[in-house]
């Protein structure tokens, strides 16, 4: 439980709130680049950590870890981190693309399929981090194979993010987080259809990073985009609540279902959100 509050204090949602509030409108590219540097974490970590246990066991793993935090994360987010506010762009006429009243207010449908359509996605990266390597070694892979598969998701990821900065800035990111959940659902679907090797776990490692790497930066400029600046860190707040919810209780379904049915029944479930994140996402509509 405390692990989740420092969490749910310190990852994305709150950097994003912050960066909403020194950009304001124009957080998109900083939301973008942020994500660019965490994008690599999995891919040091998982090494890194492996590395640690063997020379200093878990306990001194975590001990090297929050010295880390201590000495490094925490002073710069207290000292480095700018306190300023982004000011209020001077309001300009309407112009037949920008129609008075046409970023919705932060309730009713489109929040509520806005918010149901994360957490329902939240799912699925909360469960996989916790079992997908071992259920990849329940389908015969090696340990090594596996940890090979797995700093893949870090690239993947990274490689996402700078098509999105290069390719997509123009983009609305509505369609951004559409096309990162379809990805989602068509790496199951590869899954579920063809005889499970390396090649194919690859394949879905690839996918599904590069899936979990759009939808990080839609976490943070879909609402922006859809509801204004105004009220951002609040916004982001309200949407990341159902979101760090089914997060925490994520990994906890998939191991039941995967002890009292089978790692494809978990896969099956995974799937299952991936979809219904999917279907709110479609839903939406641009405002205006």
């Amino acid at each position: 439980m405390v692990l989740g509050v420092a969490m749910a204090a310190s990852l994305y949602d709150p950097a994003f709130a912050s960066l909403g509030r020194i950009f304001g409108k124009n957080a998109r590219s900083p939301i973008t680049t942020l994500t660019l540097a965490g994008g690599f974490a999995s891919t040091v970590s998982w090494p890194a950590t492996q590395f640690l246990i063997g020379a200093a066991g878990w306990r001194g793993t975590y001990l090297v870890y929050a010295a880390l935090l201590a000495v490094v994360a925490a002073p710069l987010q207290a000292f480095a981190l700018p306190r300023g506010r982004a000011r209020h762009e001077a309001a300009a006429p309407a112009t037949p693309e920008q129609k008075p009243g046409a970023v919705p207010p932060p309730h009713g449908v489109v929040f509520v399929l806005v918010a149901a359509g994360f957490a329902a996605y939240a799912f699925v990266p909360s469960a996989l981090s916790a079992h997908l390597i071992t259920m990849f070694e329940h389908f015969a892979l090696a340990p090594e194979t596996v940890v090979a598969i797995g700093m893949l998701f870090g690239p993947a990821q990274v490689l996402a993010r700078v098509c999105e900065l290069s390719f997509a800035r123009q983009v609305h990111p509505l369609w951004i987080a559409r096309f990162a959940v379809g990805l989602l659902v068509a790496a199951f679907a590869l899954l579920a259809l063809t005889p499970f090797a390396a090649p194919v776990a690859a394949a879905f490692a690839v996918m599904y990073g590069m899936a979990n790497g759009l939808m990080t930066i839609a976490r943070g400029t879909v609402p922006l985009t859809l509801f204004g600046a105004a009220g951002y860190g609040r916004l982001v707040g309200r949407i990341g609540g159902p979101f760090l919810v089914v997060q925490s209780v994520a990994p906890v379904v998939l191991s039941y279902v995967a002890e009292h049915a089978s790692d494809a029944a978990g896969l099956a479930v995974t799937a299952a959100f991936a979809a219904a994140a999917l279907v709110c996402f479609a839903m939406l509509r641009r405002p205006g």
